[in-house]
């Protein structure tokens, strides 16, 4: 048995984001439905968190295993560390072991863009784009929506977050006018925060707007008003999923701004089987699956 190890480098080397993306859509338009993915589970560790995310495939299955340090963690410890491992569907041999961050930092972005990217590539104007959140998931949004639009159209990005890093000059204070103003202006908005409220405001979001909300993942965490909701189509992961993690939408429906029933699922934007028009906001929210780690790892691993 020869286990091959893929670290960061060769993931970002081996698969685009503009790559990554397609094979998401395409693992959805072949058929797999999310509601049979495993559920991914967190246990409190010493200093953190500890999450395990299992899923399987006709061809192979894997784990990806993240922990996340918490308030007593030493606080030079990166935010997230991992590993995923990928075994042979056939073999049942473990194939490859592959940089947990590295693959996250990808998977994630790819899932925020092929929720929407069919509402984004339809044209050749400038896409003016706000990217709320400086962090590395942040960053790698950006790199994923410009290789997405790469020979479509050009992207204007920016950035907006509380204190400004040394390294971005297309940087916005959250809050200022300008902020706002960029907001406004902006067709794709997408969230990347730790926040646990809102990090924009309805009034600020126009009525084509396309909005991803990325950074919650608890019930009572969210970075989207709930008056947003109401005026908005909104794409959830998977029922399932989205009831137990994603806060947006729970709390929008507690408070009667979303009705669960007009909710759409990722799975049906991508086979075309609902309609999205863009006389009203269209917000996509998701927390995570193991199907799309997976997904990824095999799509790495075929590569190599």
């Amino acid at each position: 048995m020869t286990l091959t190890h893929i670290d960061a480098q060769q993931v970002e080397k081996t698969l685009s984001p503009k790559q990554a993306v397609q094979a998401l859509r395409d693992y959805l338009q072949q058929g797999f439905d999310p509601a049979t993915d495993l559920e991914r589970s967190r246990t409190e560790i010493t200093n953190g968190d500890f999450l395990l995310m299992p899923s399987n495939s006709p061809t192979g299955f894997g784990i990806k295993l993240i922990s996340i340090p918490g308030k007593t963690a030493d606080p030079s410890i990166p935010s997230v560390n991992g590993i995923y491992v990928l075994f042979d569907g056939h073999t049942l041999q473990p194939t490859a072991t592959i940089d947990g961050v590295a693959l996250t930092n990808l998977r994630t972005p790819a899932v925020s863009l092929a929720g929407v990217s069919h509402l984004l590539t339809n044209s050749s104007q400038p896409l003016n784009t706000v990217i709320v959140g400086v962090g590395a998931q942040g960053r790698a949004h950006a790199k994923t929506v410009e290789s997405v639009c790469d020979g479509i159209r050009e992207t204007n990005i920016t950035f907006i977050s509380r204190t400004q890093p040394a390294d971005l000059d297309n940087w916005l204070a959250g809050g200022s006018d300008d902020a706002r103003k960029a907001i406004r202006e902006a067709e794709l908005i997408i969230t990347t925060t730790t926040s646990p409220q809102p990090v924009i405001e309805d009034a600020d979001v126009r009525d084509d707007a396309v909005v991803v909300a990325v950074g919650s993942h608890s019930p009572d965490a969210r970075e989207l008003p709930g008056t947003l909701l109401a005026r908005a189509q909104v794409i959830m992961e998977e029922e399932a999923a989205a009831f137990r993690e994603a806060g947006d939408i729970i709390q929008a429906v507690d408070e009667g701004n979303l009705d669960k029933e007009s909710l759409v699922s990722f799975a049906e934007v991508v086979r075309g089987e609902v309609e999205l028009h863009r006389n009203a906001p269209v917000v996509f929210k998701f927390t995570g699956m193991p199907w799309e780690d997976l997904v990824l790892a095999e799509a790495i691993s075929a590569q190599l």
